[in-house]
Formats: C-alpha cells, sequence, structure tokens
C-alpha cells in the first residue's frame, strides 16, 4: 500500500479527507465524560463535583497515553515519507510495547495517589468516597488506554482515518448504552452509582481496542508492530521520545492547570470548582473538534516533510488554521446563544448555571484566536519539533495564565479567573505564530 496520496492529493480535499473522521471521532470521543457527567450528574451535585476532581488526573492519564502516541505517528510518518520500512516498523513496535509499560505504571501510581490528592481540594469524605469509587475502577483500564491509543496513531500515520472514526465511535456508542444501565441499575445491571459510569467507559475503551485487533487482522496496514523490534533501541526511542515527551506534557498541563485553578476557586466557594469541571468538559468537546484536524494533517506534516515538500507543507498549515478557526467560531456562537442549556447539562442549581453562563461568555472570547496556538503547536509535534511545541503550552497552561489567574481573581474576585482564559490567548496566539515561523524557517 502506498501513501503518495499525501503529497500528490490537492490541499483542501486531503486535508478535508483526513481531518472529517478524526473531527467526528474526536467529538464523538470528547462525549465520554459529557455523558458520564450527565448521567452521574442526576445522581447529585455532590457526585459531579467528585468527578470534577478526578478529571485532571484522569486527564493526566490521557496526556501521557496520547502524547506518546503521537510520537509514534509523527515518527512513523517521517519514516514512511522517507521511504525507510524498516524504521517505520520498529517505531510502530518499540512505541507499542513503551507505551503499554506506560499504562501499566499509571494504573498503579494513580490508584496510589488519589487519596492525598484529592483531599488538597476538598475535606468532604462523601465526595471524596465518591471520587474514589470511580478513579480506582476508572484507572485499572490505563493499559488498554495506552494500547488502543498506539494503534489509534498507527492508523492515522498511513491515512486511514476512517478506521479510527468507527472504533471511537464503538466505544461511545457502547459506553452511553452503558452508562444509563450501570449507573442506575436497569435491567439485570446492579446499580452502581458512579462506579458504573467508570466501568461503562472502560468497557467502551475495551471494545474499542478489540475493534483495531480485528482491522490489524483482516486489512493489514503497510506498518507493523513486530515482536523481533520489540526491544528499545536509542535513536528509535530517542525519536519517539522528543516528539513524545513534548506532547505529553502540553497534554497533561491542562490536569496542572486545573488543579492550580481549583486551589484559586475553592477559596471562593466549590460551586465555582463544579463550573470549572463543567466548563472543562464543554471545553474539551469544543477543542477536541478543532484536535480533530490537528490530529489528520499531522501525518500529512510529517510525511510531507520528510519527503522534503516543504511548501506543500505550508499549505497544509495555512488551510488548517482556516478550519480550526472556524471550529472556533462555532464554539463562540454556541457559547452565547445556549449557555444555560450547556451549563444546564451537569447541574439543575439556578445560582451555578448563573455563574457558569457568565464564565462561558467570559472564555469564550478568547476561542476563535486560539485556534493560531492550536495549530502551531500541532504542526510543530507533526514536523517533529516537540520542544517549540512545548514551549507554546507552557506560554497558555503555566506561564501566563497562572500568573494571571492569581492576579485577577484578587482584583475580580472567582471572576477574575474566567477573564485569565481570554487574556491568555491572545497574548499566546501572537507569541505561537511568532515560535512556528521561526521553526518552519529553519
Amino acid at each position: 500500500m502506498e501513501q503518495t496520496f499525501m503529497k500528490e492529493k490537492k490541499i483542501l480535499p486531503l486535508v478535508l479527507s483526513m481531518s472529517l473522521p478524526m473531527v467526528i471521532s474526536m467529538a464523538v470521543n470528547s462525549l465520554y465524560n459529557i455523558v458520564d457527567s450527565y448521567f452521574v450528574a442526576k445522581l447529585s451535585e455532590d457526585a459531579m463535583t467528585a468527578l470534577a476532581l478526578v478529571f485532571p488526573i484522569q486527564n493526566m492519564i490521557n496526556a501521557i497515553a496520547i502524547g506518546f502516541a503521537i510520537g509514534i505517528n509523527a515518527t512513523v510518518a517521517y519514516f514512511l515519507g522517507a521511504g525507510d520500512q524498516v524504521n517505520a516498523d520498529k517505531s510502530a513496535s518499540q512505541g507499542w510495547f513503551l507505551n503499554l509499560l506506560h499504562g501499566i505504571f499509571l494504573t498503579i501510581l494513580c490508584i496510589a495517589i488519589m487519596p492525598p490528592f484529592l483531599r488538597m481540594f476538598s475535606s468532604d469524605e462523601t465526595v471524596i468516597k465518591m471520587a474514589l469509587n470511580y478513579s480506582n475502577r476508572a484507572f485499572l483500564f490505563s493499559a488498554v488506554i495506552a494500547l488502543t491509543l498506539v494503534y489509534e496513531k498507527l492508523f492515522q500515520a498511513v491515512g486511514k482515518m476512517k478506521v479510527s472514526m468507527f472504533c471511537m465511535m464503538l466505544g461511545f456508542v457502547t459506553n452511553i448504552i452503558l452508562d444509563p444501565l450501570m449507573i442506575f441499575g436497569i435491567g439485570f445491571f446492579p446499580a452502581m452509582g458512579i462506579a458504573g459510569a467508570a466501568y461503562a467507559t472502560g468497557i467502551g475503551q475495551v471494545l474499542t481496542l478489540i475493534a483495531y485487533l480485528v482491522f490489524c487482522k483482516a486489512d493489514p496496514i503497510p506498518v507493523k508492530v513486530k515482536r523481533e523490534y520489540l526491544k528499545p533501541e536509542k535513536n528509535i526511542a530517542m525519536k519517539l521520545y522528543s516528539v513524545g515527551l513534548s506532547a505529553t506534557l502540553s497534554l497533561a498541563l491542562p490536569s496542572l492547570l486545573i488543579s492550580v485553578l481549583n486551589g484559586i476557586l475553592a477559596a471562593f466557594s466549590e460551586t465555582y470548582v463544579l463550573v470549572l469541571g463543567a466548563y472543562y468538559k464543554l471545553q474539551t468537546f469544543i477543542y477536541l473538534t478543532a484536535n480533530g484536524i490537528i490530529q489528520g494533517i499531522r501525518p500529512l506534516m510529517g510525511y510531507n516533510y520528510g519527503a522534503g515538500e516543504k511548501e506543500r507543507v505550508r499549505r497544509i498549515f495555512r488551510t488548517t488554521l482556516i478550519l480550526t478557526m472556524g471550529v472556533m467560531c462555532i464554539g463562540t456562537i454556541l457559547s452565547w446563544l445556549i449557555p444555560a442549556e450547556l451549563i444546564g447539562l451537569f447541574t439543575s442549581n439556578s445560582q451555578t448555571i448563573q455563574i457558569g453562563v457568565t464564565a462561558l461568555h467570559i472564555i469564550s472570547l478568547g476561542f476563535i484566536v486560539s485556534a493560531v496556538s492550536v495549530t502551531c503547536s500541532g504542526a510543530l509535534e507533526g514536523l517533529g519539533k516537540g520542544t517549540p511545541s512545548l514551549c507554546i503550552s507552557l506560554l497558555r497552561y503555566v506561564i501566563l495564565i497562572m500568573p494571571a489567574a492569581f492576579l485577577l481573581s484578587r482584583l475580580f474576585g472567582a471572576d477574575g479567573v474566567w477573564y485569565s482564559f481570554c487574556f491568555t490567548e491572545f497574548v499566546s496566539a501572537g507569541l505561537s505564530y511568532l515560535i512556528y515561523r521561526r521553526q518552519e524557517a529553519l
């Protein structure tokens, strides 16, 4: 099977054909947390708060698994573009083995640290117990998530985006069917409460992995996971981690940010913590849709860069920026047209909804301009330039927003935290574009 279409097909049709399946699948995938939250919110606000407190660690697990898989994706695409099949297979095989180890390690570590982590943000034993009931079960599936993401990125690296879309949707549909059954005890299922949400999500992830394995057997892809290549080699591992580690840190930084913001907001009221958690569920849906476009173009950037097609790389970047801005524009419109309905998915408390509406109105002012940072960061990862991509993420999630949130909260109360989001996006957009242009010229 040849991937030469990546450097021969017209840019816009190519980007759309690679990105649209990923936009759909990423949008569907982001619904995992939203669906869990929707049904869990029916239990109580305490249950929703528990889910919000678990989210940073859950996001960190996903960040590590996804980030390293992005390293696999970029490395495999680069070697395929350069016509180096052996190193493409080695990258796939060693990436598979290393991410499996990551998943096992994360299961043990995260279950161990959750009790002290939760007590940093809440003294309510009911909330902590609910959070542990959810996290101790959800984290058992970390190795499954890690392997699923390896196959997802391998299929994407060779242009089989529709397979990824199907497998992700299979997991989501399973989750949405099982959530009410396992949470509330419908039919022959026992009522498991918040633990049922964790099991429903985990079972969906297992079925997604099984689907990928079936596709690998029925319709083999042109890059293989081979037993003789599983042992890590220094040159391959360094290339995988150079992008994977930077991508992981970029994806994990929001978890650090949420934890810091939870600490600031908790000083005002736990209601603000709940609103931040609800916002991040909604924000995940919006940004993961934009990131679906980035996932689609990442192998295109890597393949064409490996093939020496630099002008084509520039055209792919420009097309992607326009598309991501369009997605963020839709997110902005929804945040102003139906903010109460969006926040109302997670709570029925009128005061909480009003606080959430204010938060959405303020934060969404930075959505459209944030497309610049998102596109620049993703494009740099596709080019194998992980460190500059990480610099952009550090700007957005640490260097600018954390001091801004602290200072503005002293001036404007809890609303100052919401203002720090749009302030950060405007400043980081300009700096991100400068970083990308400098790296593109090298």
